[in-house]
């Protein structure tokens, strides 16, 4: 199955890093570092043993784990701050 070969999960990765270049927001930017990080686990043979065989259901679940943790660290350092309010001063159609 695709889900167990690790340069899948990397090029899902980098493809959804360039998609995130042409979104703004950092709305793909978790899901593309969980999608490396997937991949490097897997490839490297990091779980080896335990509950981490290579099957499709668990490369999905630790793929959804790694996007969460990494949509949250980076919310959490470029998002909005607390009581940042965006504050609109001129239009931009008035001269």
């Amino acid at each position: 199955m695709m889900f167990d070969e690790w340069w899948v999960w990397v090029a899902a990765g980098l493809a959804l890093g360039i998609v995130e270049l042409l979104v703004p927001g950092f709305l793909f930017a978790g899901f593309a570092i969980g999608a490396v990080l997937t991949g490097a686990i897997i490839g490297l043979g990091i779980p080896g043993a335990g509950w981490m065989n290579v099957t499709p259901v668990n490369a999905l679940l630790v793929f959804a784990v790694l996007s969460v943790v990494a949509w949250l660290s980076m919310r959490a350092i470029v998002g909005v701050r607390h009581g940042q309010v965006k504050r609109i001063d001129r239009d931009i159609n008035d001269n």
